[in-house]
């Protein structure tokens, strides 16, 4: 392959990354599928191809719906063990970000309801709300009609709009206030400060630290202020667990205000947080290691603030 060929595919990798990773949920997986379009196209008739951008964006679009189909994947939806690896604000993977719809189709909380779509209804979504695709381009990528694709793009904004939590487009200071009130909150003990905080539908999903065999989901806001404080509350074993005494860290992770767990320069734990009408209306936590691995590679070379909280 000459380098004409190779520069046209760098050109497009970023783009085609950050379409693989709201469509899998996965970095890792993510790179996996643009190695595999860069291997297709490698070997395609390049000569016969009009539109490179689109013939790349089908591939990999493509290439992810078969992840998307596999028993692997399958399994995992089933077993209701799967979320979203979490990616630190600037990593180039989270792809465009000019538009509310572009920055809302990468949150955490967004990722974690796309996975109740079909895959077809999950490609249609990002390809129309994350990359402005016209629904003509998107039948093409699909191999579907116009009205399909339509309709799938309908289906999928309702779904998501049913059980979406906040989402509110909140200014990073009045973030940060409020999640360092809610994590004053929650490791004072202040149960009661911590209901005050939570919106009426609030609710919390967690890996449970990768030990749980499925998702651990508390769906009323006095629900989530036990489970919040209990999870706060440090314990030798949590400490073993995290490898230390860590330190807690605000920062942004797919464009919503997050706190992370540091032990000796390594992320052990993420929670995001989803602000509706000034209060906390979601929380995710993730401290599998293998979801964190992009998040870690990425914080080697970040200058974080000063933590909110030196030593648990």
């Amino acid at each position: 392959m000459d380098s004409a060929a190779i520069d046209r595919f760098e050109a497009c990798r970023g783009r085609l990354a950050s379409l693989a990773y709201r469509l899998l949920g996965s970095a890792a997986d993510a790179e996996d599928a643009v190695q595999d379009t860069f291997l297709r196209w490698q070997t395609a008739d390049r000569e016969r191809i009009e539109v490179p951008e689109a013939w790349l964006t089908k591939a990999v679009t493509n290439l992810c719906l078969d992840r998307l189909r596999s028993a692997r994947a399958r399994h995992e939806r089933a077993a209701g063990a799967w979320l979203p690896e979490p990616l630190l604000d600037g990593d180039p993977m989270l792809g465009p970000a000019e538009t509310f719809e572009q920055r809302e189709s990468v949150s955490l909380a967004v990722l974690t309801l796309m996975e109740r779509l079909s895959p077809v209804e999950r490609a249609a979504y990002v390809l129309r709300e994350a990359f402005s695709c016209p629904h003509a381009e998107i039948a093409k990528i699909l191999d579907i009609t116009v009205s399909a694709s339509q309709q799938h793009v309908h289906r999928a904004r309702i779904r998501i709009a049913a059980e979406r939590r906040g989402g509110d487009e909140v200014d990073p200071v009045s973030a940060r206030r409020i999640v360092e009130e809610f994590l004053a909150a929650a490791t004072s003990g202040r149960t009661e400060r911590l209901v005050a905080l939570l919106t009426d539908d609030a609710t919390a999903v967690s890996d449970g630290y990768g030990l749980a065999r499925r998702l651990l989901r508390h769906n009323t806001r006095e629900r989530v202020a036990s489970y919040v404080r209990a999870g706060f509350k440090p314990t030798p074993a949590k400490r073993r667990l995290a490898g230390g005494s860590p330190a807690f860290h605000i920062a942004l992770v797919n464009g919503s205000p997050a706190v992370l767990a540091v032990t000796d320069g390594r992320v052990v734990g993420a929670v995001a947080f989803e602000i509706g009408d000034g209060k906390v209306a979601s929380l995710l936590g993730i401290a599998t290691a293998d979801r964190l691995t992009r998040l870690n590679e990425a914080w080697q070379q970040y200058e974080p603030d000063a933590p909110v909280i030196e030593a648990w």
